[in-house]
C-alpha cells in the first residue's frame, strides 16, 4: 500500500511538471498571439487615420481587409474547427465527443485569428487563446506520451493557461475551465490547471507588464443602501443577455440563406461593414478593451446606447460569419456599455451619484458574462483580476447572481454549451476502445447522492473504480453508499466517453 501511494505521488508530480511545461509554452504562444493582434490592429487604425487625408487610400485598405478575411476563411475551409471561438470544441473534446489533431488546428487558428481579429472585427482573442492553449496541451501530452486521462488534464490545463495569458487572470482562467468547460472540480484538474495558468501569466507578465488588462481607476465603494440598483441592473443584464444568446444562435440562418457566397467566404460581409465603421469610429472596433477604459468619459445616454447597438449587432454578424475569433471580450465590452447606460440614466434621474457610474461599468461586465455564459464564479473572479481590485466582490456577486437568475427564468442556456450542441459530432457506439477513466462529482440533491452503488442504473460497460471522499480513497462494493461531495472515478470504454458523460450528467439532475 505504501509503495502504491509513493507511485501515485510520483505520478501526480510528473503530471504537475507537464502542466508547468504546458503553461510555459501556452504563455509564449498566446503572448505572441496577443502581441501580433495588437500590432496588426494598430497598423490598420493608422491606415484609416491616413485615409482621412488621402481618401483614395480607403480602397487599398478595403482590399486589404477583404484579402485578410478571405485567407482566414480559406484556413477555416481547410479545417472547420479552426473557426469561431474554439471553446465549444474544447468542451466537446473533454467530454469525449470530438477528437481533433492538434497541429492542423493550432497553426490555422493562430494565423486566421491574427488576420480576422487584428483587422478590427468585433471579435475577441480570448476564445481562440483558450483553443490555442488546449492544442498546446495536446501537443505536450503527445510529446510526453501521457495516458488518456493525463492528456485530458493537460488539454484542460492548456485551455486555462490560454485564458490566463490572454487576460492576465490565472485564477479566472483556472475557474473558467473547471466551472464552464470541464464541469469538474477534481483536484487533478484544478490544481494542474491553476499551475499552468500561473506559469502562463508569469510568461506574459514579463512582456506586457503586471498592470491589469482593465486597470479602471475607481475609489468609492458602492453604498449598501443603493443595492436595490444592483438588482435592477442584474435584471436588465439578464434580459439583454437572453436577447444576445438568441441572436447569436439564430443569425447564422441568415448567412445560410445567402446563395452566392460559400460558407468560407461569409467573412466578406462583416469585412465590408467594417470599412466605414473603422473609418468613422476607429476607437470602437476590435475586442473592445480600449473602449471599456474610456467609457467613464462618455456621459450622454443616447451616445452610449448607439455604441451598444453597434457593438451587439456587429458582434453577432462578425461571430456568425465563422471566422476565427471569440465573443468573450465583446461580451465584457457590451456589459460595460450597459452599465454605463444604466448608470448615466440613473444619474440623469437624480438617483445615482456620477462618481458611482464607474462601479456599475465594472459590475456589469461580470453580470452580462454571468448571464450569457452562465458561469458566475468565473465572472466574479475574472473581473476582479482584470480590474486589479477586490473592492467590489460583494456587489459583483449581487449583479452576477441577479443576471444569472433572470436569464434562467427567461429560458436562457449557456452560450458555449449551445454552440457546442450545434456542431455535428459522431459517437462510435461499438465497444472496441481501450479502457479510459471519467471523474464525476456528486452534487447535493442529485439522483446519485444517498444511494448505494447497486441501486444506480449505470451506463453499460461502466465500472465504479474508486471513490474519493475527503482524504480517503474508498474501493466500493454494491453496498457502498454514495454521498454528496464524493468524486467517482469511473472506468469506461474510450469510445463511449461522450455517451457515458451525457448519461452521468442526467443522473446528476435533481431528484423529482
Amino acid at each position: 500500500m505504501e509503495s502504491e501511494d509513493r507511485q501515485t505521488r510520483k505520478s501526480n508530480l510528473r503530471l504537475l511538471f507537464e502542466a508547468l511545461v504546458v503553461g510555459l509554452v501556452a504563455g509564449i504562444v498566446v503572448g505572441s498571439f496577443r502581441w501580433l493582434i495588437g500590432q496588426t490592429l494598430a497598423m490598420w487604425q493608422k491606415g484609416y487615420q491616413a485615409a482621412h487625408a488621402n481618401p483614395a487610400l480607403l480602397w487599398l485598405l478595403a482590399g486589404g481587409v477583404l484579402a485578410s478575411v478571405i485567407v482566414a476563411g480559406f484556413l477555416v475551409k481547410q479545417q472547420p474547427h479552426a473557426g469561431g471561438s474554439g471553446i465549444p470544441e474544447v468542451e466537446l473534446q473533454l467530454q469525449g465527443k470530438l477528437q481533433l489533431a492538434w497541429w492542423p488546428i493550432f497553426w490555422r487558428k493562430f494565423v486566421g485569428g491574427v488576420l480576422s481579429i487584428g483587422s478590427g472585427l468585433f471579435l475577441g482573442r480570448e476564445g481562440p487563446s483558450i483553443q490555442l492553449g488546449s492544442t498546446v496541451g495536446q501537443g505536450v501530452a503527445q510529446g510526453f506520451k501521457a495516458s488518456k486521462s493525463d492528456s485530458r488534464v493537460l488539454l484542460a490545463t492548456g485551455a486555462a493557461s490560454g485564458l490566463s495569458a490572454a487576460f492576465g487572470a490565472p485564477l479566472g482562467g483556472a475557474m473558467f475551465i473547471v466551472e464552464e468547460v470541464f464541469h469538474n472540480f477534481s483536484p487533478r484538474v484544478w490544481l494542474n490547471a491553476l499551475a499552468g495558468a500561473i506559469m502562463a501569466n508569469f510568461v506574459v507578465s514579463n512582456v506586457f507588464g503586471q498592470t491589469p488588462v482593465l486597470a479602471i481607476d475607481y475609489k468609492h465603494s458602492f453604498p449598501i443602501l443603493q443595492y436595490w440598483q444592483l438588482l435592477l441592473l442584474g435584471a436588465f443584464l439578464g434580459l439583454i443577455g437572453r436577447f444576445y444568446q438568441w441572436g447569436l444562435l439564430n443569425f447564422s440562418h441568415v448567412y445560410q440563406k445567402i446563395p452566392v457566397l460559400p460558407r468560407w467566404l461569409h467573412g466578406i460581409i462583416p469585412a465590408l461593414i467594417l470599412v466605414p465603421v473603422m473609418y468613422y469610429f476607429p476607437g470602437y472596433v476590435g475586442g473592445g478593451n480600449n473602449l471599456i477604459l474610456s467609457l467613464n468619459q462618455i456621459h450622454a445616454v443616447n451616445v452610449l446606447v448607439l455604441i451598444f447597438l453597434l457593438r451587439i449587432s456587429f458582434s453577432i454578424v462578425s461571430y456568425d460569419s465563422g471566422l476565427p475569433g471569440g465573443i468573450f471580450l465583446p461580451i465584457l465590452t457590451m456589459g460595460a456599455l450597459l452599465g454605463a447606460v444604466y448608470g448615466q440614466f440613473m444619474v440623469d434621474l437624480g438617483l445615482l451619484d456620477q462618481k458611482l457610474v464607474v462601479n456599475l461599468i465594472i459590475f456589469s461586465m461580470a453580470g452580462l458574462f454571468s448571464a450569457i455564459v452562465r458561469s458566475p464564479f468565473t465572472a466574479i473572479m475574472l473581473i476582479a483580476e482584470m480590474v486589479g481590485s477586490l473592492l467590489h466582490l460583494m456587489p459583483l456577486a449581487v449583479v452576477s447572481v441577479a443576471a444569472y437568475v433572470v436569464n434562467e427564468l427567461l429560458g436562457g442556456v449557456p452560450i458555449y454549451e449551445s454552440l457546442a450542441g450545434r456542431m455535428q459530432t459522431k459517437e462510435d457506439n461499438d465497444y472496441v476502445g481501450e479502457a479510459d477513466q471519467l471523474t464525476i462529482s456528486i452534487y447535493e440533491g442529485s439522483q446519485l447522492a444517498d444511494h448505494q452503488v447497486k441501486d444506480i442504473v449505470w451506463p453499460d460497460r461502466t465500472l465504479v473504480r474508486v471513490i474519493h471522499r475527503g482524504q480517503k480513497d474508498i474501493i466500493p462494493n454494491g453496498n457502498t453508499k454514495l454521498l454528496a461531495g464524493d468524486l467517482l472515478v469511473l472506468e469506461i470504454d474510450e469510445n463511449q466517453r461522450g455517451l457515458v458523460y451525457d448519461k452521468m450528467a442526467s443522473l446528476q439532475e435533481a431528484k423529482e
